[in-house]
């Protein structure tokens, strides 16, 4: 696990968090004037083992390795899961945008704050104009890379998207008090562009150029889980209701 602090800008923390190394890169060179607080870029590692494990560090304070700083274990922390994931609706294409509005995975669901604020701030700020979309719905996790029937059967369940973190690192984020979460990925493969297929590195190339520009409304979702009364005050719990997949 590996974290970037920002300078504080004096409110509640945002804990980023990311798998891979070329998901933490992304946010380099972004900018964090916009932010409402201290902002942690926390690299997990890949697979939900490594998500709660480097989450429950970040959230309760605690070094998980020598010479490894303490994050920001702040009670009202807001913590947002991305980095990239694989479609699995159809129309979905590498380079898109979805948002969850509930991740699952085995060990249960849990429910995402501000869905709609962030669908809203990111849909303005996306580039290739009609080209890219912005897709809500469930977010489901794997502990592995998810092709042809097994992504079928998921999609079948309501699911629209799927990954090995995100998932993981909300389930936990909550488990450790309340706090607002939401997941954002960019789409680097679909049911029509699947990883082993040649266009892949044009895919992921798109993807990675859409993730770089996603920090400024992850800011707008932050200022807004801060306002008493709004949509995000209030904390994140696992609803029991069907998923929905609405795009913008």
């Amino acid at each position: 696990m590996s974290a970037d602090p920002a300078p504080e800008a004096g409110g509640a923390a945002l804990l980023i968090a990311c798998a891979l190394g070329i998901e933490r890169f992304a946010r380099r060179g972004a900018g964090t004037g916009a932010a409402a607080g201290p902002v942690t870029v926390l690299r997990t590692g890949m697979g939900p083992q490594a998500a709660e494990r480097a989450v429950t560090r970040a959230l309760t304070g605690r070094s998980g390795e020598p010479g490894e700083p303490e994050v920001c274990g702040q009670p009202r922390t807001a913590v947002i899961a991305t980095g990239f994931c694989a479609g699995l609706a159809p129309g979905i294409h590498p380079g898109d945008i979805v948002v969850a509005d509930e991740t699952r995975d085995p060990a249960g669901r849990t429910e995402c704050t501000g869905t709609r604020i962030l669908a809203d701030a990111l849909s303005r700020l996306i580039p290739g104009g009609p080209r890219r979309r912005v897709h809500i719905g469930p977010v489901v996790g794997s502990d592995h890379v998810v092709r042809g029937a097994e992504r079928a059967a998921l999609h079948s369940t309501g699911a629209i998207a799927v990954d090995m973190e995100s998932a993981a690192t909300l389930r936990t984020a909550v488990s450790h008090g309340v706090r607002p979460v939401a997941a954002v990925r960019v789409v680097v493969d679909a049911p029509e562009h699947e990883l082993v297929r040649i266009g892949t590195l044009r895919g992921g190339i798109s993807a990675f150029r859409v993730l770089r520009t996603v920090l400024p409304a992850f800011f707008h979702w932050h200022h807004s889980s801060l306002l008493p009364g709004g949509e995000l005050d209030g904390h994140a719990s696992p609803p029991d209701h069907p998923g929905r997949d609405v795009s913008l």
